[in-house]
């Protein structure tokens, strides 16, 4: 169910934040020696930003379903599970994760520890399109052009959806 309640107010355009992370971003990009986005929308922005930003480095992909700490509780909960894909040796690296949305903060602490399965990097920096608030975990962004003025309800998903014209927008689902 889409929601219409506005008392729900959502960020700005996705595709204007999209801009705002690039351009933040921009003055750190030889700083990074491989970008990783969160599957699904982390890795659509990764693309992207790879793409304008730095398209000679290595772009990986994280899916976490099997890193979550609630797996045994709620099972995969997803049909598009796909193995990570990470062509570069984490050992050393410098890595930008890239996530759409930061919420508790418990797929970035996912994505981390499945990172530090392939090796230990130098570091790891953390950008977000949008921070929507309720934070369970001590994990702030690097990079994060949207803040919610209030946590959005827990009930609320906030998804990135990626248009036919590969540009960015948000859905509200309640």
């Amino acid at each position: 169910m889409h929601t219409e309640n506005p008392l729900i107010s959502p960020p700005p355009d996705a595709e204007t934040l999209y801009h705002e992370l690039e351009r933040a971003i921009a003055p750190y990009r030889d700083t990074f020696d491989a970008f990783v986005g969160i599957h699904a929308g982390g890795s659509w922005i990764a693309e992207r930003l790879r793409a304008a930003l730095a398209p000679t480095l290595p772009l990986g992909v994280i899916d976490v379903s099997f890193y979550r700490d609630d797996l045994a509780q709620r099972g995969l909960g997803r049909r598009d599970v796909r193995p990570s894909e990470l062509p570069f040796s984490v050992e050393g690296a410098r890595i930008l994760l890239i996530d759409d949305v930061l919420y508790t903060g418990r797929t970035v602490r996912a994505a981390i520890n499945e990172l530090f399965d392939y090796g230990r990097p130098a570091c790891v920096r953390f950008a977000a399109l949008a921070d929507r608030g309720g934070r369970e975990l001590p994990i702030c962004p690097d990079f994060c052009p949207w803040r919610s003025p209030t946590p959005l309800a827990p009930h609320v998903r906030l998804e990135l959806i990626v248009t036919p014209d590969q540009t960015f927008r948000w859905e509200l689902v309640a």
